[in-house]
C-alpha cells in the first residue's frame, strides 16, 4: 500500500526505562475518523512506546492533525481502504525501520490498553511463540465484563464455524490486539481490506505454521467505542468476506 509519510518529533513526558526497553517495538494503528480521540490515545500510549505508525485512512476529519500533535508516525491512504489494508500499510512501513523487532496492532478508539500489551510482549520476549492474539474470554466471567451480549454471540459464532480458528486454540479470532515478532510481520500479506481481514489473520497463523498463544486482555468499551462497533450483521459480512477470501489466489 502507499501513502504520504509524515512524523512529528515531540514527545510529552515519559518513562525512560520504558521508552528505552520498547525501542524495538512498533505499534501499528488503524485510524478512520478518529479525530476526537486518538489524540489522547496515541499520547498515551507513546509514554511507554516511543514508535508508533497511525495509518489515517482516508479520514474526513481531523485525524490527521490529531496523529501529527501526538508524535505519531503518519502515513495517510487518500482514500478510506478498509481497516485491514491500513494494517497492511502500518506494517510495511514499521517493518523498514531501523531495529524494529516486534509490532502491535491497536485500535485507535481507546478499547486497548497498554498494559496489555507489556504483558504480551514479555511473553513474546520469553517463551517460543511468534503471535500472541488478546482473548476477550480469557477467564471467567465477572460481574465487571464489559463485553456486550450481542458482541459474545458474535465472536462465538466466528470461532464456532471456523475448525482453523479452534485448531489453533483461539477463542477470540476478532480481537484487534496482537503482538507479533519480525517472521509473522515479514510474513504478513493481508489481501482483505476490511473488517474480514482478522479471519484472514487467522488464515495466515495456520498456514504458515506461526507459533500462537492467546493472553486474557481487557478491553474498554465506551459510549463512544460502542458507537463504532460491530453489529451481528457486520459478523456475517465478516463470514461472508471470509469465505470469498479463501477463493482469492495467493
Amino acid at each position: 500500500m502507499s501513502g504520504d509519510s509524515e512524523r512529528h518529533s515531540g514527545r510529552g513526558d515519559a518513562g525512560e526505562d520504558d521508552l528505552v526497553r520498547n525501542r524495538d517495538v512498533w505499534l501499528v494503528v488503524p485510524c478512520f475518523n478518529e479525530g476526537t480521540v486518538i489524540e489522547d490515545v496515541l499520547s498515551a500510549a507513546r509514554a511507554t512506546f516511543p514508535n508508533i505508525v497511525a495509518v489515517d485512512d482516508g479520514s474526513a476529519d481531523e485525524s490527521a492533525a490529531a496523529i501529527h500533535r501526538a508524535g505519531a508516525h503518519l502515513v495517510r491512504h487518500p482514500v478510506n481502504l478498509g481497516q485491514g489494508a491500513a494494517i497492511q500499510t502500518g506494517i510495511e512501513y514499521a517493518r523498514a525501520q531501523p531495529g524494529a523487532r516486534y509490532f502491535v496492532t491497536f485500535d485507535a478508539d481507546g478499547q486497548h490498553q497498554v498494559k496489555d500489551v507489556l504483558a504480551m510482549l514479555e511473553r513474546l520476549r520469553s517463551e517460543p511463540v511468534d503471535i500472541v492474539v488478546g482473548t476477550r474470554f480469557g477467564r471467567p466471567r465477572g460481574a465487571g465484563d464489559q463485553v456486550p451480549l450481542i458482541k459474545r454471540i458474535v465472536l462465538r459464532t466466528v470461532v464456532l464455524l471456523s475448525p482453523r480458528t479452534r485448531r489453533l486454540g483461539l477463542t477470540d479470532a476478532h480481537n484487534g490486539l496482537r503482538v507479533f515478532n519480525r517472521r509473522v510481520a515479514e510474513d504478513l500479506n493481508l489481501r482483505m481490506n476490511g473488517m474480514s481481514h482478522a479471519s484472514e489473520f487467522v488464515e495466515l497463523m495456520d498456514a504458515h505454521g506461526w507459533r500462537v498463544a492467546e493472553q486474557p486482555v481487557d478491553i474498554l468499551y465506551t459510549e463512544y467505542s460502542m458507537s463504532k462497533g460491530q453489529s451481528l450483521l457486520n459478523g456475517i459480512n465478516i463470514l461472508s468476506d471470509g469465505l470469498v477470501g479463501k477463493r482469492l489466489p495467493r
